[in-house]
């Protein structure tokens, strides 16, 4: 059983079904979250506070292609600034364990710990335990850009690419 537990769980972390994917155009999800450092952040007040919001989704800290798609993030995070990119990283692990996390790797944007996995429900993930591996750019409070096969090293070369395609 414990197992069959664990299969499932190593599984999940690359599940990358959805029950509403959003897409292009969609509206922004309107969900509050908490940040880790324990603070409440309403994803609306994020959305106003720059021209563009970067939500992207890593399954679990600590772990090799999340490690690598938060660095990519925190490489790329100067060029994002610039171009008005905000960045907000979502995954399941508790406000702890993203502090730590954020400490550990130097990273300069908010990180989200969904432990009750609103933020997920509202992006349309319908993960058992933990998030698929996506991004969505949002521009006045509209899905502009939509990554859901989940890149890891190239995330920030890969919206960048898009924002000067604009």
């Amino acid at each position: 059983m414990k197992r069959l537990l664990s299969l499932a769980a190593f599984l999940s972390m690359f599940s990358f079904a959805s029950a509403a994917p959003l897409k292009v155009g969609d509206p922004a999800p309107q969900v509050t979250a908490v940040t880790e450092t324990g603070a409440a952040l309403a994803f609306s007040d994020a959305y106003s506070k720059s021209p563009y919001t970067l939500v992207f989704f890593y399954p679990k800290a600590f772990t090799p292609g999340c490690t690598a798609q938060s660095c990519s993030l925190r490489d790329g995070y100067e060029q994002l600034a610039k171009l008005g990119v905000s960045v907000i990283g979502v995954s399941t692990d508790s406000f702890e364990t993203q502090k730590k996390f954020k400490d550990e790797y130097k990273l300069p944007y908010t990180l989200i710990a969904d432990t009750d996995k609103a933020v997920l429900k509202a992006f349309g993930q319908n993960s058992l335990l933990f998030a698929s591996r996506q991004a969505y750019l949002i521009k006045d409070n509209k899905i502009v850009y939509a990554d859901t096969k989940g890149s890891t090293k190239q995330q920030s070369d890969d919206i960048l690419a898009f924002l000067k395609s604009q």
